[in-house]
């Protein structure tokens, strides 16, 4: 299956603009993994997750198949980055304690990642996988995002993509399922802020591409009636949709 880059077009906005997870969710993966050794975060990005990750494993291999987010990834005490695709990771069998793959599994080759997923876990290995949807940025904003949605880049998502509209419940997951924690992620923009949020969505880089025009000064058209001050800090969160299981 050919690696589809929807993100390096947009890495700089994708390392800027994207919000953080909640730190209870390491605290979570760390508890219940089989032990604390090496953490896999595939499908890392700009290492959004191998970060926080780095506070509770003594060692986290952190890789992306593009080159661009892994340029953009500061570096880390703890965290050793790699270019590699989430089917040939490059780890060794059996050396992983735990996974994880953060806003990326739905764009995976299922049945190649979960392979490989199972050779790199030791026994009774864990891996968590997380999406995030349904922003909520006060009824105004929603709604000037909602235009954006149905006027300019809605039509441009990849199919991928609904599985995330699903919360993750119908994503394969051929794993011992355990119960996921229910959280949020929260975090504070300017308009400005929001616009490089928005400019970091797969559908606003495949609209330009297709399009040749840029969505982008429509969308702070119909943000400013809505935010008033541009330079006024809002609170924005979403939900996060996890699935967590082990290796037999």
């Amino acid at each position: 299956m050919t690696f589809k880059d929807h993100f390096t077009t947009a890495a700089d906005a994708y390392a800027s603009a994207r919000p953080t997870y909640p730190p209870e969710l390491f605290a979570w993966i760390a508890g219940h993994a089989p032990a604390r050794g090496v953490a896999w975060d595939c499908a890392t990005g700009n290492g959004q997750a191998a970060r926080d990750l780095a506070r509770h494993f003594a060692r986290v291999v952190a890789t992306d198949a593009s080159a661009g987010q892994i340029a953009r990834a500061p570096a880390v005490p703890g965290v050793e980055y790699r270019v590699a695709t989430a089917q040939r990771s490059g780890l060794p069998d059996r050396s992983a304690h735990a996974i994880t793959v953060a806003a990326a599994l739905h764009w995976f080759d299922f049945d190649a990642f979960y392979s490989e997923a199972r050779r790199v876990l030791v026994p009774g290995g864990l891996l968590v996988a997380w999406a995030y949807s349904g922003i909520r940025a006060g009824d105004a904003v929603n709604a000037a995002i909602g235009e954006y949605q149905a006027r300019y880049v809605g039509g441009y998502w990849p199919p991928e993509r609904r599985y995330v509209d699903e919360r993750y419940e119908t994503l394969p997951f051929p794993l011992r399922e355990i119960a996921a924690p229910r959280l949020e992620l929260r975090r504070e923009y300017t308009m400005e802020e929001l616009v490089g949020y928005l400019a970091s969505w797969s559908s606003t880089a495949r609209y330009r591409e297709a399009t040749g025009a840029d969505p982008l000064p429509a969308l702070r058209g119909l943000l400013a009636a809505a935010w008033g001050d541009p330079a006024a800090r809002r609170p924005v969160s979403w939900a996060l949709h996890a699935r967590a299981g082990y290796t037999d």
